[in-house]
């Protein structure tokens, strides 16, 4: 959790020194009636307290409604509302990062060499997707020795003091499965997470910049909607990792504030930071690229196949149709939003 904290803040600060390098605005749009810059500040300050209202409700629902027999993460309901979280991360990743990406960087403010000779947002989401896989690989591949070491060594101590080997067999054959189960949860919580704060705050910082009243009032009350469920999501993976109370209040008030702060953020750097520049462009093209391939890789491999392909759904048809009719609507109303955000 640590790395992740150090990585996400690098992130921040590297994303904050290039911003303010983007001077220079393509389009002119000081004849945009919608421009009201001191109207704009309002709505974004209340698009600020909004967001963080409902992130903070997304997030922790999951984890408020594990006392709720119904809502646990063994029973039928649990599987269908992660399912439909499921499909609103995978929606946010094909209708709303990636074509972000794909209008940035074939911009007509950019120079027709090279970035209209080479579709760069396929490339870098293939590129992130990969990264993400070895990330996800390599993760699990640690925790899972970490934990097979610190059994070994707690199955000999058990070993010695009840002086059983069948005992041991016995505990160990029975632990396993489960351990190594965890594993995989705790460490698709986190990449999950660290994808999801790249995106909201690269998005927040378009809010914070932009004085446009007409598109600034859309897109708060779609974030809103966005971040409650993608929220609901990261809560439900985070429940699954059984975390300790301080880390999972990390991750809480990681996703919580990350929108908020990249509005503060494009506030903050709205003199400098221009929408149309070149560099902003660039960098927040990138990023979106880099971004959906994340959430991709996460939404279609580590929630969707881990859940559809798991023993639960794999011994019900009807679950799956639920499930699967639970995804459809999770991705058809995020993917209805992209026509305002």
């Amino acid at each position: 959790m640590a790395s992740t904290s150090k990585m996400v803040s690098i992130f921040i600060i590297f994303m904050a020194f290039l911003c303010t390098k983007a001077f220079s605005q393509c389009e002119d749009e000081t004849n945009n009636p919608c421009n009201n810059k001191s109207k704009a500040l309002s709505l974004k300050i209340i698009g600020i307290a909004a967001i963080l209202v409902t992130s903070i409700i997304g997030v922790c629902l999951p984890l408020i409604t594990r006392s709720v027999p119904a809502l646990s993460p063994d029973r039928s309901l649990f599987v269908v509302v992660k399912s439909f979280a499921s499909g609103i991360i995978l929606a946010t990743g094909f209708m709303h990062v990636l074509p972000d990406s794909f209008d940035m960087l074939r911009s007509s403010c950019l120079a027709d060499n090279p970035w209209h000779k080479f579709p760069f947002t396929g490339f870098v989401a293939m590129l992130s997707a990969i990264f993400t896989l070895m990330v996800d690989s390599m993760a699990t591949s640690m925790y899972t020795m970490k934990n097979n070491t610190i059994s070994t060594t707690r199955d000999h101590e058990m070993v010695a003091t009840n002086g059983g080997v069948h005992f041991h067999g016995h505990r160990h054959a029975q632990k396993g499965p489960i351990r190594s189960q965890l594993v995989r949860y705790r460490v698709v919580a986190m990449v999950l997470e660290l994808g999801i704060v790249v995106h909201s705050i690269v998005i927040g910082l378009g809010v914070g910049a932009s004085n446009d009243v007409c598109t600034i009032k859309p897109l708060v009350a779609a974030l809103c909607f966005h971040q409650m469920f993608e929220g609901m999501g990261l809560g439900g993976c985070i429940l699954q990792a059984e975390y300790k109370m301080i880390k999972k209040a990390t991750m809480v008030v990681f996703f919580s504030i990350t929108t908020p702060f990249g509005i503060a953020l494009g506030i903050a750097l709205s003199k400098t930071y221009k929408e149309n520049s070149p560099s902003a462009l660039i960098t927040v093209g990138l990023l979106n690229a880099s971004s959906a391939g994340l959430l991709i890789y996460m939404a279609l491999v580590d929630l969707l196949a881990a859940d559809f392909m798991g023993p639960k759904l794999q011994g019900s048809i009807r679950l799956q149709v639920k499930s699967y009719i639970a995804v459809l609507l999770g991705a058809g109303g995020m993917s209805l939003m992209a026509k305002w955000a």
